[in-house]
């Protein structure tokens, strides 16, 4: 497996962008694909951003980005896996190098934010080390987005 980065607009990024605005209109309705193209795609690129991809033979199947939300913090986006490439820990690989990346970027926390009708997804953060920052007991819906946070070792 390969790790590549890209930018947004890279042909090899199309299918996750794909993929993940067809998993938002189905959990959450017709307008939930806006959620892709709430940032500029020149967030997502260096100095302060980056979108990673896996690749496998060349194809990418699982990704994820982070774009700068302020001076230490970078906010993770678009985590990733390929519908036909899930529960093979990708996902986990992907915050692992996008965690890594960070850090060499002189950030020191990463800040994310997941909906409500992801427990997959909420279960990877929490998992993967990450506080939550709402009452996790709470009934899902009640909380709308669910940020969560984690602070990175040896950043810098």
């Amino acid at each position: 497996m390969t790790v590549v980065q890209v930018a947004v607009s890279d042909p090899l990024a199309a299918p996750l962008l794909r993929e993940l605005a067809d998993e938002y209109t189905a959990r959450y309705g017709p307008e939930a694909h806006r959620e892709l193209t709430r940032y500029p795609d020149t967030e997502f690129a260096p100095p302060h951003g980056v979108l990673l991809l896996l690749l496998t033979g060349g194809r990418p199947v699982a990704g994820g980005a982070f774009r700068r939300y302020d001076a230490t913090t970078a906010e993770v986006k678009r985590v990733w896996t390929h519908s036909a490439h899930r529960r093979r820990g990708l996902a986990r690989r992907v915050l692992t190098e996008l965690e890594q990346e960070a850090a060499t970027r002189g950030y020191t926390r990463l800040y994310l934010t997941t909906g409500p009708r992801q427990p997959e997804a909420k279960n990877l953060y929490l998992t993967a080390g990450y506080t939550p920052l709402y009452d996790p007991t709470a009934a899902p819906e009640d909380i709308g987005p669910h940020p969560f946070e984690k602070e990175l070792a040896g950043a810098g």
